[in-house]
């Protein structure tokens, strides 16, 4: 069997994303600044400016970091620590991530579709009730500068609830987790908060008048809204 080559063994070398370059440089700067659990980052204009990147790039690996939960982004606080993990096994987590990102989404779109559909067809006027209560939380919450991670979260269960499906329900509680992954990247996005309030109260609109083709088409293109993250076009 003939040898191979030294130019054939070596294998190019994968460029790290802008986003996890990133993340090591605050990861390191946690190291170094020996931050432990319940301490706060810097603002972020700070942080910024002692890493060389802008705001818009920085709040990107925010993101990630809070993502995995590493840290919490609290509004009026900052950035707080919640655990301090090594670099290498952040990065592996990232990547993990944005390589289940997809079918993530794909498994919102059979599913919330669905319920959408259901909820418009079989709501009550209690469901209506919670759905936009849920709307109220949201907005305050964006109108406050908050990014309307809770009401955003709210609204989907409120969604599912009126759909009354138990099968369906189930199966949302068990991707819950990947789903607040998605949620939190994607409401970290300028502008984004704004957009996801929008498009949810179209989809209660669809829901109120019951719907039920419009309300299935609201939540796709909501799934397709929210799926648009930075992290999927970083690859």
């Amino acid at each position: 069997m003939p040898k191979r080559s030294a130019a054939q063994q070596i294998s190019r070398v994968t460029r790290p994303r802008l986003y996890e370059q990133l993340v090591e440089q605050l990861m390191e700067y946690i190291e170094a600044a020996q931050l432990v659990p319940g301490d706060t980052l810097p603002a972020e204009r700070e942080l910024a400016e002692r890493l060389g990147v802008s705001r818009a790039t920085l709040a990107q690996a925010l993101v990630a970091l809070e993502v995995l939960g590493v840290i919490d982004v609290q509004h009026g606080t900052g950035a707080v620590l919640v655990y301090r993990p090594n670099v290498p096994s952040v990065i592996r987590g990232l990547r993990e991530h944005s390589s289940r990102l997809p079918e993530i989404v794909e498994a919102r779109s059979t599913l919330e579709v669905k319920l959408a559909e259901l909820a418009a067809t079989r709501r009550s006027g209690e469901d209506m009730k919670a759905i936009d209560k849920a709307l109220e939380a949201m907005a305050e919450e964006v109108a406050s500068g908050a990014r309307g991670a809770h009401g955003d979260e709210l609204f989907h269960q409120a969604v599912t609830a009126a759909a009354h499906s138990a099968v369906l329900a189930q199966l949302m509680a068990f991707i819950a987790g990947m789903v607040l992954e998605t949620r939190l990247e994607s409401l970290g996005q300028p502008g984004r908060p704004e957009q996801s309030l929008a498009s949810h109260r179209k989809i209660a609109e669809a829901i109120r008048v019951q719907d039920p083709a419009a309300a299935a088409a609201a939540m796709l293109e909501h799934i397709d809204l929210v799926s648009d993250v930075a992290l999927l076009k970083n690859g």
